[in-house]
């Protein structure tokens, strides 16, 4: 029996992880893929997935496009997810992680959508962490608080949804904004001495995994609050020194130091990390270890170095591995 083309559109497709569950979702094959970002033109060729520019914070747009499109999913990747910058720009970060959830919400009522959520481990202190899904939030800084708001917009909007927690995503993509593991390649790989907090404790989480991970919730047709991260529990500075280890770069360039010495504008929750139980069993995820995840970051790496993977053409080529 043929499965049902279900639509799905992606917000912040332009995003790390907008990339990886746009071309995720495409390769597919049984998806009618949508994308929107806030960018005026996709990464992507519009020929190859369609594309419109949207900006969340306006609720008559938002209105517009997704009564046009009509999306049985949307799944939010769109956010302000630069803590210290949240700090300084609160109108910016709640007019963009809180009201822009209101207003995707406001519309996908509209159409009878599912709204599928990024949020964060920073909804938590970092006093008690590992964290499953029943522990309380206690957001530090103001962008833990934006996003502990935009899911409470969720569980008071009347519509089906899904909640998914994430921490220290890293991965690769086109024009990509710098993630903990770019930043360390890229210092690293041009002999710079680096600082790096031996203190914050947490997941980080391949966003392949993450990718493969909704695309789940979606077939599965999953609604509630998952925590989905990577399957270490590993210091920033034990991370830095895999990834000097799998790379093949000096060790001896990464200092450790406290979060209090960087002074920091934002609070950082220091004992975090996830308990992923849930998702493991639920969804059927088998998250990355940090040496894996390394290994797959840098083959990408390779081949987009050696132009092997051509994004524009992969998406028409290539089948979803079953």
């Amino acid at each position: 029996m043929k499965t049902p083309v279900k639509r799905v559109l992606i917000v912040g497709c332009n995003g790390l992880l907008g990339q990886k569950l746009s071309e995720l979702f495409t390769l597919c094959g049984h998806f009618d893929v949508l994308l929107a970002s806030q960018e005026e033109q996709s990464v992507f060729p519009d020929e190859v997935l369609p594309y419109v520019h949207l900006d969340i914070m306006r609720r008559q747009d938002v209105q517009k496009v997704v009564d046009q499109l009509e999306p049985g999913v949307i799944i939010n990747a769109a956010a302000v997810t630069d803590v210290d910058l949240c700090e300084r720009e609160r109108e910016l970060a709640w007019r963009v992680n809180v009201g822009g959830v209101e207003n995707l919400a406001y519309a996908a009522k509209l159409v009878g959508a599912n709204v599928i959520h990024l949020s964060t481990d920073y909804v938590f202190d970092g006093k008690n962490g590992p964290y499953d899904e029943s522990a309380r939030p206690s957001p530090l800084g103001y962008y833990g608080k934006t996003k502990l708001a935009s899911e409470n917009v969720l569980r008071t909007s009347e519509i089906p949804y899904t909640l998914v927690r994430t921490m220290i995503l890293y991965g690769t993509g086109l024009n990509v904004k710098q993630n903990f593991a770019l930043w360390l390649i890229k210092n690293l790989s041009e002999g710079k001495p680096i600082r790096v907090v031996d203190d914050q404790i947490g997941n980080p989480t391949l966003v392949d995994d993450l990718a493969y991970a909704i695309l789940n919730i979606v077939e599965l047709n999953r609604t509630g609050l998952y925590h989905i991260a990577g399957r270490d529990l590993v210091s920033r500075y034990d991370y830095a020194l895999a990834l000097a280890r799998i790379f093949n770069f000096d060790r001896n360039l990464i200092t450790p130091v406290k979060t209090s010495t960087l002074k920091q504008l934002a609070p950082r929750p220091l004992k975090s990390g996830f308990i992923t139980l849930k998702a493991e069993t639920e969804l059927g995820t088998k998250p990355s270890g940090i040496d894996h995840g390394l290994e797959v970051l840098k083959n990408q790496l390779e081949a987009q170095t050696k132009n092997i993977t051509e994004y524009n053409g992969s998406l028409k080529r290539h089948t979803y591995p079953s």
